[in-house]
């Protein structure tokens, strides 16, 4: 693909990776083609990055940054500035002249930059930086109006327009003003009008309807009374006509002396629940309901409810209420009920009648559109201010973020941590600086384990647990022999805090070609350790056994009659004979084939017995060697950090030598003295000096045997 610009490439992890040095390399990125670029995405979050200049660049708040988004950033913040070089710089501060004022976006954030500084007392100032703008949102918040179209009581200044707006809050809740204040915008208030409109229009039309409100203001009481007690109220009726219908029904529908005396135990009271499920009053032939005495006592509050607002201002005072005049009761409230049927909701309509009549006819609907409208008119003005914060971050760190994006230049020139190295675990002797965070550990190991790395996953607390997470650790220098489950370290985070880290899982990889040269060995020895601890094991178990039984058989009395235990058997010496002749032949067996090959190594020239060893040794080692060659090749970042959210777009290798420089071992320091003597280490044997001394002598003699000393005959 052809470029209007001329690129630089450096070599590193394996591959060709993109050098940005200037701003035109910035401006100039949007034409390199993709599949060139180390990475099309990086999350947001769990990297080493300000969060907010992330926040700002991911435009589709989708949690990721992408390619396109990062060149539309350099784009706008290239178009802003009269010098793309100022990018490079990573500043946190920018000279107002520095603004390119020929666009009107540029326009208004000059504007806005020297606005600011004018309200900080520093309208001299000739640059703005990032710490002018730490208050950004105090400084938004405290406008009188901020431009995110929400309003609140506190920045009303009319006591009849502000109680209004306190009781839009109350009945159909608040959205936050940047100021942090409870506040209502164009959606609450619409929404909140026009159910009072409703509610208002659906109240007007029973107004001078002397069906619905026969009682004028007092038909809502005598409904809520009728309806109170109507089915219990016609429910009496109904038991009175079946009395008059058979006699015999009248005393079962009145309850039996039965169930009196079901409850003649109990403490009774107006509210028992089994006294309320009694009928009204006592049954009889179309006997009449009792207003003034003979009343259920569990229902004689609401009978005069019923009482005085409806029967009285109806029928008059009465002492009873015939089936008749019930009936015509029913019929009274069928037009309320119809209207009452059609109400619509109103959230509004605890404030009462009264107060809803003055929100409507006040004038309140169209001040609030006003202040609303006001409050967004200033949009434009308060993005601007915004626009200034975000043109300092990218001016800051856009160009670090290219060089851990477009390129890991930060990762594999050293020259600073990138910016998914969280920081660095010291542990078993040992400082690993390729450490990422993870989320879950189970989830990110099944795909890093593609890696090739061998990692250690490990838990990580600060103050006293307050403060958890997990990493992991890439071990890429020495060895694994105490790398296990459970080991503790320290990790220090790039602000150089301390975490206790303890290892929860591993990944087993190859460490280093030194590994796996002495793996076999280690094997072997492993191998033969365990073994003889289980013989030894198995042996002492025996030995406790035996000592133990023949305690229980000493301690033991004979009863009579009891026969005397079998003779133990003799000693058997053809089958030990032929157990010892089995060792025997092994011992032989193994002698005879250490004895042919030192044999092998003695009958060579006195030069090439080195050559023999390290060509035995090598015989032994190679292939693990081999293996881990190839392995150690393939080793790859990118798996690590797909793991993590990335898109890495290129194999990222990390090869032995670039591997031995994230892992560091331990070394003395230069110059550093070191006494040898140790007070408290082991003696060591003298024997082991004697049999070497032997073995010397019996090679000696055996080269003497094999005339290696001759001299040649003379002629």
């Amino acid at each position: 693909m052809t470029s209007s610009h001329a690129w630089h490439f450096f070599r590193a992890g394996g591959f060709d990776q993109v050098q940005i040095d200037s701003g035109a390399d910035l401006l100039a990125l949007k034409e390199l083609d993709q599949k060139l670029w180390v990475a099309l995405s990086c999350p947001t979050r769990g990297i080493e990055f300000d969060n907010r200049t992330l926040d700002l660049i991911d435009h589709d708040g989708d949690a990721h940054v992408h390619a396109n988004e990062v060149l539309s950033a350099i784009a706008w913040a290239g178009g802003l500035l009269k010098n793309a070089d100022l990018l490079v710089k990573g500043s946190d501060s920018l000279a107002l002249t520095d603004i390119d004022d020929s666009s009107e976006e540029g326009q208004q954030i000059l504007v806005s930059a020297q606005y600011i500084l004018k309200c900080l007392g520093k309208a001299d100032a000739a640059e703005i930086s990032l710490a002018d703008m730490a208050d950004v949102e105090k400084f938004v918040a405290g406008l009188e109006f901020n431009g995110d179209g929400v309003i609140h009581a506190g920045q009303i200044s009319d006591a009849g327009l502000r109680e209004t707006v306190e009781d839009i809050v109350k009945c159909r809740g608040s959205v936050a003003d940047l100021s942090g204040n409870a506040g209502l915008d164009q959606e609450i208030s619409d929404a909140f009008f026009a159910e009072v409109a409703a509610y208002s229009d659906w109240q007007a039309s029973a107004n001078g309807n002397t069906d619905i409100r026969f009682l004028g203001e007092k038909t809502q009481a005598a409904a809520d009374a009728f309806h109170a007690i109507r089915d219990k109220v016609s429910d009496y009726f109904t038991r009175c006509q079946l009395a008059a219908y058979d006699a015999r029904a009248a005393e079962p529908l009145s309850r039996s002396a039965e169930d009196y005396q079901n409850i003649a135990a109990q403490t009774l009271s107006a509210q028992n629940t089994d006294i309320a499920n009694f009928p009204l009053a006592t049954v009889e032939p179309d006997k009449p309901l009792p207003l003034i005495s003979g009343v259920n006592p569990a229902w004689q509050k609401q009978v005069d409810a019923l009482y005085e607002q409806a029967i009285v201002p109806l029928f008059g005072r009465k002492d009873s209420l015939f089936a008749a005049e019930w009936a015509a009761l029913c019929l009274k409230f069928e037009a309320f009920d119809a209207w009452q049927s059609t109400k619509p909701v109103c959230s509004a309509e605890a404030l009462g009648g009264k107060r809803l009549r003055e929100i409507s006819g006040g004038g309140h609907k169209q001040a609030i559109d006003n202040l609303i409208g006001r409050d967004k008119a200033v949009e434009t003005e308060v993005k601007a201010i915004r626009s200034v914060e975000k043109l300092l971050r990218y001016n800051r760190d856009l160009f670090n973020l290219v060089n851990n994006f477009a390129s890991f230049r930060s990762f594999y020139t050293g020259r600073d941590k990138a910016i998914f190295q969280l920081g660095t675990l010291y542990l078993d002797g040992r400082s690993c600086d390729l450490c990422v965070r993870v989320e879950d550990i189970g989830k990110h190991a099944e795909f890093a384990n593609m890696s090739g790395l061998y990692l250690a996953y490990c838990d990580c607390v600060r103050n006293g647990g307050a403060e958890k997470m997990s990493i992991a650790a890439a071990f890429t220098a020495g060895d694994s022999d105490f790398l296990m489950v459970g080991r503790n370290g320290i990790f220090y985070d790039r602000k150089g805090q301390d975490w206790d880290a303890t290892i929860v899982r591993i990944l087993d990889h190859p460490i280093s070609i030194r590994q796996a040269f002495w793996s076999p060995y280690k094997k072997l020895s492993k191998f033969i350790s365990e073994q003889l601890q289980k013989l030894a094991s198995s042996k002492a178990a025996a030995a406790d056994e035996k000592l133990i039984k023949a305690a229980v058989e000493t301690g033991t009395p004979i009863a009579a009659g009891t026969p005397p235990p079998p003779p133990k058997p003799p000693f058997d010496v053809g089958k030990f004979a032929g157990i010892f002749a089995a060792i025997g032949l092994a011992l032989g067996a193994i002698g005879g084939i250490l004895a042919s090959l030192v044999s092998g190594i003695l009958g060579l020239k006195f030069w090439q017995i080195p050559l023999a060893i390290f060509g035995l040794m090598l015989l032994i080692s190679g292939p693990a060697m081999i293996m881990a060659w190839f392995k150690l090749k393939k080793r790859n970042l990118g798996p690590v950090l797909d793991a993590n959210g990335w898109a890495i777009n290129a194999r990222a290798r990390i090869n032995i030598p670039f591997g031995t420089s994230l892992t560091k071992l331990a070394y003395l320091p230069q110059g550093a003295r070191r006494s040898m003597t140790d007070p408290f280490a082991d003696k060591k044997p003298v024997w082991p000096y004697y049999v070497v001394i032997a073995g010397i002598m019996g090679a000696l003699i055996g080269l003497w045997y094999m005339g290696i000393f001759e001299t040649a005959p003379t002629k």
